[in-house]
């Protein structure tokens, strides 16, 4: 598993101005938080784990393979900065998590029997709806 002070020493933070409604306090108060994350030069994490990340966050990361996010939840720079840093290992925890293979089963028998004879009974059913054929 990865070191997380190492990790978290390899993190670059912005302050940005805050978009939004809010008066005066948005306009003159930079309290949203950018943080990024350079994936591909890490030295956090071992080849095999940015290999995964870079398959399951690949949707997330620019060109260059860095992550970006940005919060902007509170009006507290401090505050959104603690929230953005648990929302990043939050996201690498469940991107380093193997999911295991899954082992198909055999359906049964008993469920095939069961399944046809609903089938049976559905298909006379709608039989018995139908007028007699009197020729």
């Amino acid at each position: 598993m990865f070191n997380e002070a190492t990790l978290l020493q390899e993190l670059n933070f912005k302050a940005i101005r805050s978009s939004g409604n809010g008066g005066q306090h948005v306009n003159k108060v930079s309290s949203k938080i950018e943080l990024t994350f350079n994936l591909a030069e890490s030295l956090a994490l071992s080849e095999e784990e940015k290999e995964r990340l870079q398959n399951k966050l690949q949707h997330r990361l620019t060109k260059e393979g860095v992550l970006i996010l940005q919060c902007d939840e509170s009006r507290s720079q401090h505050k959104n900065k603690e929230l953005v840093i648990k929302r990043f290992i939050k996201l690498i925890r469940l991107g380093l998590v193997e999911q295991k293979k899954r082992v198909p089963t055999k359906i049964p028998k008993s469920v095939i029997r069961k399944r046809l004879k609903n089938k049976r009974i559905l298909s006379d059913k709608k039989a018995n709806r139908k007028k007699p054929d009197l020729d």
